[in-house]
């Protein structure tokens, strides 16, 4: 860290990381231990997991969720970090509630892996262990609600600027909160076995993981990209890509919500036309097909981006980290001298003080 860099002055997208890190080390070990387990059973004649030789096959669930599960805040984690680095340079604004931001990272990290077994409440467990897990489930949507309503404070009075990975970020808050909804749905045990292995399952993941980590994403790297290369992606074009990606997500993955609702199981490849899901699986189709022409929208830019090479400076958005102080793209040693760190928004302090260039 720089000199002055308490843990209280780091980025926040740097708090997401290093939860998401702690979280790996953590989750991956079990996931390891499962692999190893079901190997030795397909291949040495081991019984752990095989219910005819005495082994146990719900054990296979809890090693697999209980990595599983955590994956999902492992991929949305670093997302929200972007979004609370995007949304207070696009709002004008410090973000709202820094410590809050900050402790809720660390709570979602540690509840994660409190809330696997939400995944298995058709299985059979005992009514008890289940009461548990709608707990610790509905328990993890405080730390993400706390995200949702200061990105939101954090907006409200903001002078906003809709670049593109402003349009991102906002988006994010539009489908990852879907998700979540969904996901609170899916705690109540009775609502789970009507929905498990339908395709509101299907809606409910991808609004999470997609609406989530997706457009987090696609945030950070147009938020990022005149940094890494030292010239803009086109903005007409980026805002062009936002929309139609945003439309088509929409199109393609609200639908199948009323389609779990109906009886659609997951995983089929054909059913009869009788059932009425030929409209919805259709209206589905084009939007996935609006999504494709979403990320093409994106080579191209890319590709005439490069060509056109328009210089984007050394701080196009007037952002708040350290990584705005230097050259864009960075030199190898990134800092000739390390910066010191009086507060929560160095390269705003810096610019104030007329030494930003300096």
């Amino acid at each position: 860290r720089a000199p002055g860099m308490t843990l209280m002055k780091m980025p926040l997208f740097v708090w997401a990381i290093l939860v998401m890190a702690f979280m790996i080390i953590f989750a991956t070990p079990m996931l390891t231990g499962g692999f190893g387990m079901l190997l030795a059973d397909r291949n040495f004649g081991t019984q752990f997991f095989k219910a005819e030789s005495g082994g146990d096959p719900l054990l296979w669930q809890h090693l697999f969720w209980f990595y599983s599960h955590p994956a999902v805040y492992i991929m949305v984690l670093p997302a929200m970090g972007v979004i609370s680095e995007v949304l207070p340079v696009f709002s004008r604004k410090p973000i709202f509630g820094y410590t809050a931001v900050a402790i809720s990272s660390v709570a979602i990290g540690i509840l994660g892996f409190s809330t696997w077994a939400h995944h298995m409440f058709t299985v059979g467990l005992p009514p008890t262990l289940e009461q548990i897990f709608v707990f610790s489930t509905m328990l993890i949507a405080v730390p993400t609600g706390v995200k949702v309503f200061n990105w939101l404070f954090t907006i409200i009075g903001g002078s906003l600027r809709f670049t593109t990975a402003m349009l991102y970020a906002l988006g994010f808050l539009a489908s990852f909160v879907v998700g979540g909804i969904t996901g609170v749905f899916q705690a109540i045990v009775p609502i789970d076995e009507q929905v498990h292995d339908s395709y509101w399952v299907v809606a409910h993941l991808h609004y999470v993981v997609f609406g989530g980590a997706g457009f987090g994403i696609f945030a950070g790297l147009y938020y990022w990209w005149p940094k890494m290369f030292g010239y803009m992606l086109d903005e007409r074009l980026g805002k062009w890509q936002f929309w139609t990606l945003f439309i088509g997500f929409h199109m393609t993955y609200f639908p199948m919500h009323i389609l779990g609702l109906w009886g659609m199981p997951r995983r089929i490849y054909d059913y009869g036309a009788d059932r009425g899901w030929t409209a919805l699986n259709m209206l589905s189709t084009v939007g996935a097909i609006i999504m494709g022409v979403s990320v093409t929208l994106l080579v191209i830019n890319m590709i005439r981006s490069a060509r056109r090479h328009e210089p984007a400076g050394n701080d196009p958005w007037e952002g708040d980290t350290l990584e705005w102080t230097t050259t864009s793209p960075p030199p190898e040693y990134n800092f000739e001298t390390l910066p010191m760190v009086h507060g929560r928004r160095p390269a705003r302090d810096l610019r104030q003080r007329g030494l930003l260039n300096e």
